[in-house]
């Protein structure tokens, strides 16, 4: 008896795991290190550097993925707020033990890896708004006294992460607590008060951005604006970018064949413009297909979120699909010079450990609240 029950939960528990998810993710990483490797094969013995590490890290996900996959996600509803408090600790640690690369604190050296705590702030602030949201009565949020308590859990993070500085991050914080906020609503008179608040701070945005921003990121801003206003400087990232994913036509040019990634000129090309690589290498039928398998990520992820049992689960999962649409959504906008550069990587397929881990835990949240829709 204790053998056939064995067997049967063990096959019960295999018939639920979220494979689609999963294979989704390792599909997409397997994609990004591949990229990585035609970006960084130039660098010689440093580039291969970045691929081993990369699949390193890999391995560490799929260990990640698998064994969080199987963890009860109700447990985060418990031990949210201390790991919110202990990814605060990291980056106020960030501002005094944080190593120094490219003119930015925002790694924390451990010897065999950086580990980069604005990545896991994201996460951490999904799981301490998703309690607190979950925690209210149902309905859209009512009066602002919520709204500036929720607004202020991801207010505080953000602001430690921009001096560090990491703009990018920390819009993409905001940006992912106000589609939680929003997804669960606001009354009439919210709204309207809400597009009030936004006319009249439009000369507020205007001055701020003209006496609170840094040198560099006013630099960046002009350049979006008229790039070739520096094309040996600040524009030159975009030009090139730009150019890139102009000549990769439909096809592209080949594996390995990229012109402007071949020769260097394509700057940052493993990291933040690494989709500007895909372009000129696999074509727009290369970007295609790796917008579709994130496409598919997401809407999975929400189909995840229709199903969850409870509050929690739902607004839990529907952060951890808004940090892939922004990171991605930021990512191809800023590589095609829709938006300025921001410093933001493309979700899977960017070089780096901390990005990736912290997306294969976005996976195994999300595999998790699939896994146990059924029970309560």
């Amino acid at each position: 008896m204790p053998k056939t029950y064995l067997k049967s939960s063990l096959v019960n528990s295999v018939r639920k795991f979220e494979w689609f998810l999963c294979i989704d993710t390792i599909m997409l990483t397997l994609a990004g290190i591949v990229l990585i490797y035609s970006a960084t094969i130039p660098m010689a013995g440093t580039g291969r550097s970045f691929v081993i590490r990369q699949t390193a890290w890999l391995s560490l996900g799929l260990i990640i993925l698998v064994l969080f996959s199987f963890v009860d996600y109700r447990l985060l509803e418990r031990w949210g707020i201390w790991i919110y408090v202990f990814i605060l600790i990291a980056l106020i640690s960030v501002s005094i033990f944080g190593r120094v690369t490219a003119g930015s604190r925002r790694w924390i050296d451990l010897g065999l890896m950086r580990f980069q705590p604005s990545e896991f702030a994201k996460l951490a602030v999904v799981i301490v708004l998703a309690k607190s949201l979950s925690d209210r009565p149902r309905g859209r949020l009512s009066n602002w006294s919520e709204i500036f308590k929720n607004l202020v859990l991801v207010i505080i993070p953000a602001a430690f992460v921009a001096t560090q500085p990491d703009l990018g991050t920390s819009i993409v914080l905001l940006f992912v607590a106000m589609s939680m906020i929003i997804f669960v609503g606001f009354t009439k008179r919210i709204w309207t008060t809400i597009g009030l608040c936004m006319v009249v701070s439009l000369p507020l945005i205007y001055l701020g951005s003209k006496y609170l921003l840094l040198d560099y990121q006013k630099k960046r801003l002009m350049t979006f604006l008229n790039p070739d206003l520096d094309p040996l400087g600040a524009g030159y990232q975009i030009i090139q970018s730009q150019i890139a994913i102009g000549s990769g036509g439909f096809l592209g040019k080949g594996f390995l064949k990229g012109a402007q990634n071949q020769l260097m000129f394509l700057p940052v090309k493993h990291t933040d413009f690494i989709f500007a690589v895909l372009a000129e290498e696999w074509g727009f039928v290369g970007c295609l297909l790796i917008i579709i398998l994130l496409m598919a990520f997401m809407l999975r992820g929400l189909a995840i979120s229709g199903s969850a049992r409870e509050d929690f689960g739902t607004i839990l999962s529907v952060g951890c699909v808004s940090i892939i649409f922004w990171h991605v959504s930021i990512n191809v906008a800023m590589v095609m010079g829709v938006v300025p550069v921001v410093g933001v990587p493309l979700s899977f397929i960017s070089y780096g450990g901390s990005s990736l881990l912290s997306s294969f835990l976005v996976t195994a949240i999300l595999a998790s609240v699939s896994s146990r829709r059924f029970s309560r």
